[in-house]
Order: C-alpha cells, then sequence, then structure tokens
C-alpha cells in the first residue's frame, strides 16, 4: 500500500463541478414524501439482555415503500430525559448484526438506532432485513437497479435511513433536536445523504465515505465496491451514459451541498477502498461547518479507539453536553 491519489494540499482545494440532476431535489422530495405516506407506526419490542446500564429493543420501522426495516435501540439507563441519540449506519456487506455490536454511543450517554442494510448482510454482519423479496446475501449490491434512478438500489436504502431518523425522532425519550447520524464508508455515505435530506440532523459523523464523486472512483481504483461498477461496464458499456446517470441522484457530493448540521470527516491517505479524492469531494464541497481528521497512513480503516473519542468530544459540544 502507498500514496496514489492527490497530494494532501491539492486534496484541500479539490473541488470537482460534477453534473448534477435538474430534477434532483424533486426526485427526493417525491421519494420521501412516498415513503412516509406508506409508514406504520414502528414497534419497539424489549429485549432481556444482561446489559444492566442499557435498555435494549428490537425495533421495526417503515422503510422504503412501507417495507418492514429491521434495528436495534439502545438507549442508556439513568440519563436524563429525553435524551440525544446517534443513529448509526452499517458499511458494505454488513447489517444490525447483534445489540453488543454497537455499545460505543450508549456507553458514552447517546441512545443509539443502528438500522439493516436491506438485503446486505452476508460479509460481516448479519442482517433480518430483505430486499424487496431478495434475501441477505453476500454478493454486492452496487449495481442492484442502476438502470434507472427509481430501481435503483440506494434510492432504496438511503430512504431507510432518513426512515430511521425519523423513527428516533417520534420516541418520547429522545430530544429531536439533538441527533446525529454516523458511519463508516457506506454507512458514512449514506449518513451523508440524510445530512443533506433531513435539515434537522444535528451533526454528522462521516469516516472514509464511500459513494462519493463516482467518476473519478470509477477510474482510479479497482477495489470493491466500485470494481462491480467497471465490471458490469465491461458487460454493459453501451449504457455506460445511463449508469452514471442513475449515480448523479445518489453522489455524496450533491449532498454536502444540502446539508446544515455540522460534520466531522475523516479519510486515509492510502485509502484504496474510498480514495482520499472522493472523500474531499464531498467534504469540500460540505455547505455547514465542518473538519477533516487525515490519517496519512491508513488504508480502509478506522482511525480506533483514540479518534472514536475525538468524535465523543465533537457530539458532546454540538449537544451542548458536559465532557
Amino acid at each position: 500500500m502507498s500514496l496514489f491519489d492527490l497530494s494532501l494540499s491539492e486534496l484541500e482545494t479539490y473541488q470537482p463541478d460534477l453534473p448534477e440532476p435538474a430534477d434532483f431535489d424533486a426526485f427526493w422530495r417525491e421519494t420521501l414524501a412516498e415513503a412516509e405516506s406508506a409508514a406504520f407506526a414502528p414497534r419497539f419490542e424489549p429485549l432481556n439482555l444482561p446489559l444492566p446500564s442499557v435498555q435494549v429493543f428490537d425495533v421495526t420501522f417503515a422503510g422504503f415503500g412501507g417495507q418492514a426495516i429491521k434495528a436495534w435501540f439502545i438507549l442508556p439507563r439513568d440519563v436524563a430525559q429525553p435524551q440525544p441519540c446517534v443513529v448509526e449506519c452499517a458499511g458494505y456487506g454488513g447489517g444490525r448484526g447483534h445489540p453488543l455490536d454497537w455499545l460505543t454511543y450508549p456507553a458514552a450517554g447517546f441512545a443509539t438506532l443502528v438500522f439493516d442494510t436491506r438485503g446486505q448482510g452476508g460479509d460481516w454482519l448479519s442482517s433480518d432485513t430483505p430486499d424487496l423479496g431478495g434475501e441477505p446475501h453476500t454478493a454486492g449490491v452496487f449495481t442492484l437497479g442502476i438502470q434507472s434512478p427509481q430501481t435503483y438500489y440506494y434510492r432504496r436504502l438511503i430512504t431507510d435511513a432518513v426512515r430511521a431518523v425519523a423513527t428516533a425522532r417520534a420516541h418520547p425519550s429522545i430530544d429531536p433536536a439533538r441527533i446525529a447520524v454516523a458511519g463508516f464508508s457506506q454507512g458514512a455515505g449514506v449518513a451523508l445523504a440524510v445530512a443533506g435530506l433531513d435539515s434537522q440532523v444535528a451533526a454528522l459523523l462521516a469516516d472514509m465515505p464511500f459513494l462519493c464523486n463516482f467518476p473519478r472512483a470509477a477510474i482510479l481504483t479497482d477495489e470493491k465496491p466500485y470494481a462491480e461498477l467497471t465490471a458490469w461496464l465491461r458487460l454493459y458499456g453501451d449504457q455506460e451514459a445511463q449508469a452514471f446517470k442513475t449515480l448523479s441522484y445518489f453522489d455524496g457530493v450533491h449532498f454536502a451541498k444540502r446539508a446544515a448540521a455540522p460534520a466531522m470527516f475523516s479519510t486515509g491517505l492510502m485509502d484504496t477502498v474510498c480514495p482520499p479524492s472522493t472523500v474531499f469531494a464531498a467534504y469540500n464541497h460540505y455547505a455547514a461547518q465542518k473538519s477533516m481528521r487525515v490519517f496519512p497512513w491508513h488504508g480502509h480503516q478506522s482511525g480506533g479507539a483514540d479518534y472514536r473519542i475525538e468524535q465523543i468530544h465533537f457530539i458532546n459540544n454540538i449537544f451542548q453536553r458536559n465532557t
């Protein structure tokens, strides 16, 4: 592994002008309105786990098209009500897994809602939510439905994420003005989309986000998930223009321009999965207060425990809690 992308000084000023669909806002406004009209009241079923410091609920809420999406809701005990909440979005190939996988923010005194990534959950953390009848599986989803923005997989997943925030916001134990969205890789890309679609989100934590600057990623890296796109294009090259038109509705650069929440980004300069120039493309377009944590020697890996502490301090500051 070595440095392969732009220099750090070039990254800091890299702000590509990517084509944006004229109906971008209308597309998402209609998509989210349809999901809201199909929504049902979420169900919170308490679990009896030997975790005396938290309450854990098995959640079912309505995502895209009113489809039932599973989630964990973890509520710290003995914390002043209503309390802040971090909605966590899982990385590529993973799902909600087990409640024990998501105890960092509850340990810091934040409620957490982590929702399933529909149809994924076959690579590292399991999922209990199918995607329109397709059970969780190992094969990738990056080109699923790419022929049209209406059918593209990430239309459904991003809508699920927006509905997950709405589910947390409506819970009586949660302060609706203090909800953050967070994720790593795919989770960060989805969280970034939510920040661009929901102006009431209070904070964003986006670590090495996927789903940003698709045209550059496609020619810069041969790592999955982007390699799924290039493999598809080798077979369906005559559909290249339509594929990139579809992807333009889901590019983090466009969501970044619309975001209002203070944000903390990170990137690894040796990251061949989500190259740093694709991350900086979104970051440099991000419209609200922001900071970037650069890891010079990191590939596609999180910043570790010390960095998680930095993130907790960041959220505490946004939510005006004593650290």
